[in-house]
């Protein structure tokens, strides 16, 4: 039986994937709008909290697009292949386009009340290590790795 990814060396693989974005980023934030790191007043706000900056929409898009072919496709993100855990589908290979789709949506359902509280709650307390996008789109990550004795859950 395959030992699921607690929200720890999930954390780390999240981590990766941004660290990955932030090269591929901040030289484009640096051509396009001059500066390597926005701040607030550099952004368009349409009202409230909604960013209607093309280039942070152009971002946004580029990152969903990131988790959902990754792991449609090779199972795991790069940031999950360095920390040794894939996502899986039913029947333990890869989840496909949809169950991703899905799963990478309710991302921002995974992110409340904020930081990814509620994410961390359920893959804590689940058995099967499942966050809402898991439970939802039938999938799971897994260790591709043997767990060493210090390892948490």
């Amino acid at each position: 039986m395959r030992r699921c990814a607690g929200a720890s060396v999930r954390l780390v693989a999240v981590l990766v994937d941004l660290l990955i974005m932030t090269l591929f980023f901040f030289p484009i934030t640096r051509l396009v709008k001059g500066t390597w790191l926005m701040s607030a007043a550099d952004h368009r706000w349409a009202a409230g909290w909604f960013v209607t900056d093309p280039l942070c929409i152009a971002f946004l898009i580029v990152m969903f697009v990131y988790f959902v072919l990754f792991e449609a496709l090779a199972g795991a993100t790069p940031g999950k292949l360095v920390s040794g855990v894939r996502v899986i589908g039913p029947d333990g290979g890869r989840p496909g386009l949809v169950r991703s789709l899905v799963r990478n949506l309710l991302r921002v359902v995974d992110g409340l009340p904020a930081f990814g509280i509620l994410a961390a709650v359920l893959i804590s307390t689940s058995e099967e290590c499942a966050r809402f996008g898991d439970r939802v789109a039938g999938t799971r990550v897994v260790r591709t790795r043997p767990i060493d004795a210090g390892d948490a859950r």
